[in-house]
């Protein structure tokens, strides 16, 4: 079959690298792609946000199967209208997508569906907002409503802090993400991500992860997409993802059925565990990123197989069939990210990295020139590795971060950090 996946990320690429080891593709278009992609796929170029351009580039390429990515094109309706077009797709439909394109409706259904999450507030005046916070205090978590690249959300360390937080959103420090706000009580514990595959009838959770959102070592520093993720997160128990599953994602997925909006595609749910209590911090859409790297490093093949059974609706005949083993990304970033950062670096000792089941360095923000790598992003790598131990994987994954020249990179050292002591 012929498939085209949307997108130009590592995540992007970590899914084409997992479909093309399936003998059921026969031809992979990636838009609009990266360097790395460019060695495995095609590469098109069109607006991948615009539904009509998706649908007519699928019509004139014989496209049987498109696979969504980001978030962006899902907020845009692209899904609705690939289906309304005939088209098989995985991802959900623009209504659907709300659970991860607007905070304040995820609370709403969440409270409809009686799943554990943190209190809230909304806001869409500054003033009001400024007032809310001084009465409660903190710690609380501010974050832009909408979608922010997985950058609109804030853990003040002050009062002075959040105040300022909240004149930046309302400012449009992150565009028309944060012409609403919605201030959160800041919860304890430790965070993990969940992912489940859902047809709009069946669920079946597809694998575990742990994220690392703050640029610095030990968690410090401002949030960014994340550096890095390792799979499967110790802990989330297959006890807290049974909870996780009887009480928040099969509750909302109800919901969102009852309210004629039914979850066709992957569902992440950010989880904060407390005493073996997972409660929903957040949903996305589509798969994370890293996370995406990690899970596809580990389900190899079988992912394609798993997304068509989910975009097909018979998710009640699919299983999951998982190594025990584990996997490890490490992100490294140019010099400044999240902050401002120097675009067109180049990075050099690619060439001598191994390629193959256990090692892959997935391209994020990359471009080719003249038999030349370089940066145009701010999360530009994501060296990967897979070990029967998180330890192997680790070690790995770093011994291949060495082996890369590129001066004006960055990453942290200390991924898998919590569950490696």
């Amino acid at each position: 079959m012929n498939i085209l996946i949307l997108g130009s990320g590592g995540r992007e690429h970590a899914l084409a690298w997992a479909v093309k080891q399936n003998p059921k593709c026969d031809r992979l278009i990636v838009a609009p792609g990266n360097a790395g992609i460019a060695e495995i796929a095609e590469c098109a170029l069109f607006d991948i946000n615009d539904g009509g351009a998706v649908v007519t580039f699928a019509e004139e390429n014989a496209v049987n199967f498109v696979m969504i990515g980001p978030e962006a094109p899902l907020a845009a309706g692209v899904a609705d209208r690939l289906q309304e077009a005939g088209i098989l797709v995985f991802g959900p439909s623009a209504a659907a997508a709300q659970l991860e394109a607007s905070k304040s409706f995820t609370k709403e259904v969440c409270d409809a569906a009686g799943a554990p999450t943190a209190g809230w507030a909304q806001f869409t005046d500054a003033d009001a907002a400024k007032r809310y916070i001084t009465d409660i205090g903190l710690p609380l978590v501010i974050k832009a409503d909408g979608l922010a690249a997985g950058k609109g959300v804030i853990i003040p360390e002050s009062l002075d802090d959040a105040l300022t937080a909240i004149d930046e959103m309302f400012g449009g420090a992150f565009g028309a993400a944060g012409a609403e706000v919605v201030i959160e009580e800041f919860m304890e514990g430790e965070e993990a991500s969940f992912f489940v595959l859902c047809d709009g009838e069946n669920l079946l959770p597809i694998g575990t992860a742990q994220d690392h959102k703050r640029v610095g070592e030990g968690d410090t520093g401002p949030n960014t997409g994340g550096m890095g993720a390792y799979s499967p997160a110790p802990v989330l128990t297959d006890e807290v993802a049974k909870k996780a599953m009887d009480e928040i994602i099969g509750p909302t997925m109800k919901v969102m059925a009852e309210r004629g909006m039914p979850y066709r595609g992957v569902l992440y749910a950010g989880l904060m565990i407390k005493d073996g209590q997972p409660r929903l911090v957040e949903y996305n859409a589509r798969f994370g990123d890293p996370e995406c790297q990690v899970l596809m490093m580990r389900l190899g093949a079988q992912a394609l197989d798993l997304m068509l059974a989910t975009a097909e609706g018979r998710l009640d005949t699919a299983q999951v069939n998982w190594a025990d083993d584990h996997a490890l990304t490490v992100v490294m970033a140019a010099k400044g990210y999240p902050g401002p950062y120097e675009k067109g670096s180049e990075i050099k000792g690619l060439d001598k990295i191994p390629e193959d089941s256990k090692h892959m360095v997935f391209h994020a923000g990359t471009t080719e020139a003249d038999g030349h790598i370089t940066a145009t992003g701010g999360r530009v790598l994501n060296v990967t590795a897979r070990g029967d131990s998180l330890r192997e994987a680790h070690d790995e994954a770093y011994a291949m971060v060495d082996r890369i020249d590129w001066p004006e990179g960055f990453c942290r050292r200390d991924i898998g950090w919590r569950a490696l002591g």
